[in-house]
Parts: structure tokens; C-alpha cells; sequence
């Protein structure tokens, strides 16, 4: 039986409540019957479906929205401290809770397996969940995107197992306590919080310095930061460590990753024995992140042969190459890719699924700070695709920086050989993107801002 509600979280209000961490700890709340409220900056379906479980949604932010009885008042990095409803705590002295530290807070008394890494870390926390739930362990987690399946992105479970998406980008990542810890990749992003690998590295050594002792940290032997701190925290006596990947040293060997269209066959060697099992997404990176949750589960006490058979039941997460429909003979794929390294991968991954056919891209850069530093690598991966139109940098939570724009993209894509067209204005897309794709061609809408709003535009554009 889980726990109940922590008191400081009986009346909860989220700032920012809509947004993919705060709905579901909201939801988890609401589903052990505390009385949460909160408010968003505009309707979405998040909404709609936190209402549908008790849950009251303020539309805007007001100061009249924070109830007089609210027990705490959660937010997350990104919210500013001149939000009104913010400012009417201070005012009220309703404590301030980060939302790492409700998290943290649900995962007390439970068994958490906290998935941590640059990249990879929703669908890793999604095959988990989804294995889990098809062995009727019925547990509870909280991930940064929706199910394909259930179609949510939280809930609240009655076994012992919780499995959570680790957030590196403000450290508080380093709050959980985890059972199992799955580091997937370590690598610099988050220019507006760190500014150096050597910063990356300490945040993640404190994160892995978390996991109780006696516990299990599951991580990469085959990436370049991940086996530099698998270096960096092997004195940890109470640690145990379990490395996986195509290494020949790794503990748990891919020792084969076969595509199968939009899928993957993958075989692996764990404790001297083959198994082979399916991964219901394409490319070798999911294949990876598959394998990575197989031995987090066995690091539990699962039996490996069941966990591989419901891992097969994930049928993806929402924007993560997702497939958003087809019109004209044309493929839409959906990819919430905004770093290089995780372009490349979904780009490779979708230039295997889509053997002779021309491979499209819409991409949308996220934040400015990221765009400054890592815009030309950027731009470089845009070269795996046979034209792409970019648009304008989603700012998300920052203000622009000087002289920072998408042409740092366009200029780098160029340069490397890419057919590349910038478009400045958002609305245009559809019948740019409809002009250019001819049947048999599959069409990548591609970044973490509101570029997933175009899929079905250009769908539209393209049956017309």
C-alpha cells in the first residue's frame, strides 16, 4: 500500500500547473484525495484532464487564484519571482515548495528508481512504467511526457515501486533518494545553469552520492560521460554498479540491435545467457534506453526474461517519434529533439525507418542559451536530413540574447552540406513544408517548443 499525502501537501496550489513535471505530481496528489488547485497560462488538454480528476485549474495568473487555506504553494525553475500568485504567498507566509521536493516527498517509504541523463530519460521512465504495469506490479511514476497507452504522464500506483524522470537541468535531481539510479548519458547542456562539464560531473556524482546504500546505479558503459563517472564515484562502498551497452565490458551487452521498419529487435547478454527481445520504436538510441530499464528492473529482483517480454508492450511517448499521421502518401513524425546529440540519434534513427524515401525536417531551436553554444553542432546534424526548413528559437523561459538567432543554425547547416531554408514566420510552415514533400516522403516536425503544433496543420495541408 502506498503512503498517503505528506501534510504539507493536503492543499496544494501549482504555479504553472499544465507543465509536463508539475501535471503529474499534481495527478499523483489528486488520486491519494489531496485537494490540489493551480493555475496555467492558457486551456490544454493537461487541464482538461487534471479537472477530471477533482483538480481545480485557474486560466492566467491572478493573486485571487491562491486560496486562503492553501497549504504550500509549488513551483518549479522556471517560474518567476514576480508571479502574482507567488508574491500573494509571501504575502500570505503559504511556504514555497520546489517541485522537486514534492516529488521527492511521494517517493517516501516507496521503492524509487530515478532515471537521470542528458537525453533519453521520458522514454527510459515510460518502458518502466509501461513493463511494470504489464506485470502487474502496478506502480506509481511521473514522467515528462504522455503514455502512447494510458495516454497520461503521472499516476498513482498500490505497489512499492516508483519510477521517476531525475531532472539534471536545475540540480534538483538531487533531492530523490532512489533505490536504482539510471544514469543514460552525461554531457553539457543547460548553459543558462552550468558552466562547465566539471560542473555537470560534480551535479551528477551528488546525484548518484543519493542512492541508498545497498542500491543499484544502472549506467552506460558506452558513453564518453557516463564512463568517466562510473570513474569518478566506484569508491562509493555501498554502491553497486551496472554497466550496459555494446561495450564488451559492460555488464549487460547489447550484442545486437536489428531494425525491423519502425521497430527494433534487440538481444542482449545478461549473466552469460541470450535474450532477445522487441522494442516498438525505431533506432539503435531507444534500443539502448530499452536495455537500460531491463537491468534497472532486474536490479529490483524482476526476472529479466519477464521484464523483456512487457518492455515490447511500450508503444512510445507522445513526441518522441511519434507518428502524428500520414496524408498524400506523406509520413508525420513528431520528435521532441532539441539537443545535437538527441537530433542525431531520432534523425539516424529515421533515416533507417525511411530506406530510400526523403527524409524532411521542421526544426524549431530551443532557448537561446542553448542555441549560443551548441547552434553549430546543431546546424552539423541537420545534414542527416535531405532538406530543412528552421524556424525562429523558442524562448521558453529565457529573454533573448544579442546577435543569438536562428541563423547561427542555418549558417552551420549550410556548411555542412545541408539543404536548409529559414522561415521566420510560424504560420507559413504547413504550406512550405506541403510544397515541398512528394508521396513516399517522411516529414520530422522536430524541437521542444510548440513546433508539435504543426503536425497536423501540415497533415491538413498536405489531404488539401
Amino acid at each position: 500500500m502506498a503512503p498517503g499525502i505528506p501534510a504539507a501537501l493536503e492543499r496544494p496550489h501549482f504555479i504553472g500547473i499544465g507543465g509536463a513535471g508539475m501535471s503529474g505530481i499534481a495527478k499523483i496528489l489528486a488520486q491519494r484525495g489531496a485537494k490540489v488547485a493551480g493555475s496555467d497560462s492558457k486551456e490544454s488538454a493537461t487541464a482538461e484532464a487534471l479537472r477530471a480528476l477533482g483538480v481545480t485549474v485557474h486560466i492566467g495568473h491572478a493573486a485571487g487564484h491562491l486560496a486562503d487555506d492553501a497549504s504550500c504553494v509549488v513551483v518549479s525553475s522556471a517560474i518567476r519571482p514576480d508571479n502574482p500568485e507567488l508574491v500573494r504567498a509571501a504575502e500570505l507566509s503559504v511556504p514555497v515548495v520546489h517541485r522537486s521536493d514534492a516529488l521527492a516527498a511521494l517517493m517516501q517509504g516507496l521503492r524509487p528508481i530515478a532515471v537521470a541523463g542528458t537525453h533519453g530519460k521520458t522514454t527510459t521512465t515510460s518502458m518502466l512504467a509501461v513493463a511494470l504495469s504489464e506485470l502487474a506490479l502496478d506502480p506509481s511514476y511521473a514522467i515528462g511526457g504522455d503514455l502512447e497507452g494510458p495516454g497520461t504522464n503521472a499516476a498513482h500506483g498500490g505497489g512499492d515501486i516508483f519510477v521517476a524522470e531525475a531532472d539534471e537541468s536545475d540540480r534538483s535531481f538531487q533531492k530523490y533518494d532512489p533505490e536504482v539510479a539510471i544514469v543514460l548519458n552525461v554531457e553539457l547542456d543547460h548553459h543558462a545553469n552550468y558552466a562547465s562539464m566539471e560542473e555537470i560531473y560534480d551535479s551528477f556524482e551528488t546525484f548518484v552520492g543519493k542512492v541508498v546504500p545497498g542500491g543499484t546505479l544502472v549506467i552506460s558503459a558506452d558513453q564518453q560521460g557516463a564512463v568517466e563517472l562510473v570513474q569518478r564515484v566506484r569508491d562509493i562502498s555501498s554502491l553497486n554498479v551496472v554497466t550496459y551497452g555494446a561495450s564488451d565490458t559492460a555488464d549487460v551487452r547489447v550484442h545486437k540491435v536489428t531494425p525491423r521498419g519502425l521497430t527494433s529487435e534487440v538481444t542482449v547478454v545478461l549473466g552469460g545467457k541470450y535474450l532477445t527481445f522487441t522494442v516498438s520504436v525505431p533506432g539503435s538510441h531507444y534500443a539502448h534506453n530499452a536495455v537500460a530499464a531491463l537491468a534497472a528492473g532486474v536490479a529490483l529482483g524482476i526476472p529479466a526474461h519477464n521484464l523483456a517480454s512487457a518492455i515490447g508492450k511500450y508503444t512510445g511517448v507522445k513526441r518522441r517519434l511519434q507518428l502524428k499521421g500520414e496524408a498524400a502518401g506523406v509520413q508525420v513524425i513528431d520528435s521532441y529533439a532539441h539537443h545535437p546529440t538527441e537530433m542525431t540519434a531520432d534523425l539516424e534513427a529515421m533515416r533507417g525507418a525511411a530506406s530510400e524515401a526523403r527524409l524532411l525536417v521542421v526544426f524549431q531551436p530551443h532557448l537561446f542559451s542553448r542555441t549560443q553554444e551548441l547552434g553549430t553542432e546543431m546546424g552539423q546534424a541537420l545534414a542527416l536530413a535531405d532538406a530543412s526548413v528552421v524556424l525562429d528559437i523558442y524562448p521558453a523561459r529565457e529573454d533573448p540574447i544579442p546577435g543569438i538567432t536562428s541563423t547561427l543554425i542555418v549558417d552551420a547547416a549550410k556548411a555542412a552540406g545541408a539543404d536548409v531554408t529559414a522561415v521566420h514566420d510560424k504560420a507559413a510552415i504547413p504550406a512550405v513544408v506541403a510544397g515541398m514533400a512528394k508521396p513516399g516522403d517522411l516529414v520530422l516536425t522536430m524541437g521542444a517548443g510548440d513546433v508539435t503544433d504543426l503536425g497536423p496543420q501540415i497533415l491538413d495541408h498536405l489531404s488539401s
